[in-house]
Formats: C-alpha cells, structure tokens, sequence
C-alpha cells in the first residue's frame, strides 16, 4: 500500500516568501527554498490513500468555520534553543485565532476515524514560525562560540490567512519538494 508523507500547512504569499529570502546570512545550514516557506500547523507523517480522504475532510471542515486572520510576523532568530539551535526561524505572535484553528486541527485529526495522527506535535511547545534554515550540528559546533553570527531580528512582515493546505512532502535529492493535494478556504 502506498503512503504519502502529509502536513497540513499555511502557504504563504509571494512578497512574503521574497522578503523573508532577504534574510539569508552566511552560515553552515540548508536554507529552504523560498517555494518551500510555509507555517505546518499539523505533520501526520506517511498515510494511506484511504487516510488521506478523512484528513482532507476534517481540514475541509474545519477550514470552513473560520474567517481569514492576519499573521504577524516580528522576529528572525535561532530556535527552538538560542544555545544549541536547529534552525534559523522566522517567529510570529500566536494570535486567538491561529492558536484555535491549531487547536481545533489536532482535535479532529486526533480522532479515531483518522487513526489520531498527532503524536508528534502534540508534546512540543506551540510556536508559530517559519523554518528559513536547519543547521547542521556538526558545523555549527566547528565554529567558535565567540565567531557565531547574533540572529536576533526584529522584523514587520504581516499577511492574510485565507486558506489551509494539506500538502504532499517528497524527499528529492535537492532536498524535499512540497506539493499541495488540497486546498481549503476559510
């Protein structure tokens, strides 16, 4: 049975993609692509065909009890830990309506009849943000603490939610390609 590697996601709009794109520094990590920048709200990793029609329901669903919000975005830093960063990020405020519409997604696509697919977000603290870079440890242990670049930007960058993606990963050898198998208004 063939399964495909699912989120549900966020895209974000052109200007927003290159704006952030400016950001980029000089520093041992695999920036992504800017056709690749986007806010996963749930990854439910690989699924059937079968899986995939309930998941793209409850999304449908759900999309459909919102209005389109604004995302804020205010700041460019290391993360999830400044001391042994992952990424590079870009982080946004978590407003009432970003923090339901994640809540109510891992409600529904935690019920049976979607097999509960959320055990991978679930216990991690919410932040909302867009990974810009992963580092790679091994490099970024090479380099002198005292020679690490400070990334802590300040940033203004605002734009309209008004759909959600359930998209398709597929890992290529340039890295992964993201696809959209659906997407919803709100």
């Amino acid at each position: 049975m063939k399964k495909q590697k699912i989120f549900v996601a966020i895209n974000l709009p052109e200007n927003i993609k290159s704006k952030l794109g400016e950001y980029r520094i000089d520093l041992p990590a695999k920036w992504t692509r800017k056709d690749n920048l986007h806010i996963t709200l749930n990854f439910l990793g690989n699924i059937s065909d079968e899986e995939l029609v309930n998941v793209c329901q409850s999304v449908k669903d759900t999309a459909s009890k919102y209005n389109p919000f604004d995302i804020n975005l205010t700041k460019i830093s290391y993360g999830p830990n400044k001391n042994s960063p992952r990424m590079i990020w870009a982080i946004g405020e978590k407003t009432e309506d970003f923090v339901s519409l994640k809540n109510n997604l891992d409600k529904v696509l935690n019920n049976s009849e979607n097999r509960g697919f959320n055990p991978v977000i679930e216990n991690r603290r919410l932040v909302l943000h867009i990974t810009l870079a992963r580092i790679r440890k091994w490099d970024w242990q090479r380099i002198e603490p005292e020679e690490r670049p400070e990334i802590d930007k300040d940033i203004d960058l605002s734009f309209l939610v008004n759909s959600l993606e359930v998209m398709e990963s597929v890992l290529k050898r340039g890295g992964p390609e993201y696809t959209i198998v659906e997407s919803y208004n709100l």
